[in-house]
């Protein structure tokens, strides 16, 4: 089963998510410049949402991506009465899991950067990479590590190679509604890889875009002056957004080992968090804090994901008595229309909106309560 969910969501003034030169992001969709939001980016402000914290933080079922592994494990060893000189000896280690290579671990050769370069402090206390961890994996992991320390004894643990304490450790899987969700990749055979049941595509104005900018200045309050202390500029945009992604049933079920009961919970919490979420980019600045005019979400027996981006290749424009938004709907609802005809997509559709728009052959619900309870209808038992 797939569910999909497709939003339109209109921006004031903002710069939600800026790339390196930090300007607000963007790409060329039908030959024309759009604005862009990066499906990282909104897959971290679902991740850290109040409707996935109320849903799941107090059942320990969020994950967390971090560098700071062996801080954790410290906690960890400590909770489980490890010796000092145990604790110290592996912390030493911990820093380097990650920093594993597939290729040299599966040809048996020696991986470059198994030690942290010296003098590199932050290095020496920290992985190389983001770890995306389940709090589950935490406890296990740090009696898997004083165990291996045990058996080969603090002389051997010391020379032994990283590849061969992590093969020794086998990996792990968490038991974490976001990682089920999103999935995970490390580098590391201390934990298993999880392909993500649930897909975010970037979001893309519906509109072309126009870039503008903000000169600003501030004063110096103490110094009597009343020429600008400072000045600076910053780029904004203001569009409505296309937003996609889609939730394979079966894959989160997998992933959360079979519980079926936390991934009906999940699905409603992605529907919630998806149009309740923000980025948030230069919100300090712009307060850009908008609801989507439009939220349906479509359930299909089938796996055959369908974004509907292609509905602005031709970019939506107001008209006199229109606005944006009332024609990018006009454009999605024809396009929706065209391609379900054209490819027999048969499921069922429904959709909450701020205005009585009308799309086809779906179900119009009142609020977003209304939606998520239509949504746990069509979900297995």
């Amino acid at each position: 089963m797939l569910v999909q969910i497709h939003l339109l969501q209109n921006y004031a003034p903002a710069n939600l998510n800026r790339d390196d030169s930090g300007s607000p992001k963007d790409t060329m969709f039908g030959g024309v410049r759009r604005g862009r939001i990066s499906s990282q980016c909104l897959k971290r402000s679902i991740r850290r949402s109040a409707a996935f914290a109320g849903a799941f933080a107090n059942d320990g079922l969020l994950g967390i991506r971090t560098r700071q592994l062996p801080e954790l494990i410290r906690q960890e060893l400590q909770a489980i009465g490890a010796g000092e000189d145990a604790l110290q000896d592996i912390l030493a280690r911990v820093p380097e899991i990650g920093r594993e290579s597939r290729k040299g671990r599966e040809a048996g050769e020696e991986v470059e950067g198994e030690s942290p370069p010296e003098g590199n402090e932050e290095a020496k206390s920290a992985t190389a990479q983001l770890i995306f961890l389940g709090r589950n994996e935490l406890r296990p992991l740090a009696e898997k590590l004083l165990a291996a320390y045990e058996t080969r004894g603090p002389k051997n643990w010391k020379k032994t190679k990283i590849p061969d304490i992590t093969r020794e450790l086998g990996g792990s899987l968490p038991r974490s509604v976001d990682i089920a969700m999103f999935g995970r990749m490390t580098t590391s055979e201390a934990f298993d890889d999880v392909q993500a049941a649930v897909q975010v595509a970037h979001a893309l104005s519906t509109n072309a875009l126009t870039q503008e900018f903000d000169y600003y200045t501030a004063v110096d309050d103490l110094s009597g002056e009343s020429g600008a202390g400072m000045i600076g500029d910053v780029e904004f945009n203001s569009s409505t957004y296309y937003k996609y992604l889609n939730m394979h049933w079966e894959k989160l079920v997998e992933n959360l080992g079979g519980d079926r009961g936390t991934a009906r919970r999940a699905a409603l919490a992605l529907l919630e968090a998806a149009a309740t979420a923000q980025p948030s980019g230069k919100q300090n600045s712009f307060a850009a804090h908008s609801l989507p005019d439009l939220v349906l979400v479509e359930v299909r027996e089938k796996n055959l994901p369908v974004s509907y981006a292609n509905a602005f290749l031709q970019p939506a424009r107001p008209g006199s008595d229109q606005s944006l938004v009332d024609a990018s709907v006009i454009q999605l609802a024809d396009y929706i229309g065209r391609v379900s005809k054209t490819y027999g997509l048969n499921g069922q559709r429904a959709f909450t909106a701020l205005r009585d728009y009308a799309l086809p052959e779906a179900d119009s619900r009142p609020s977003l309560s209304d939606l998520q309870h239509w949504l746990e209808t069509q979900l297995p038992g």
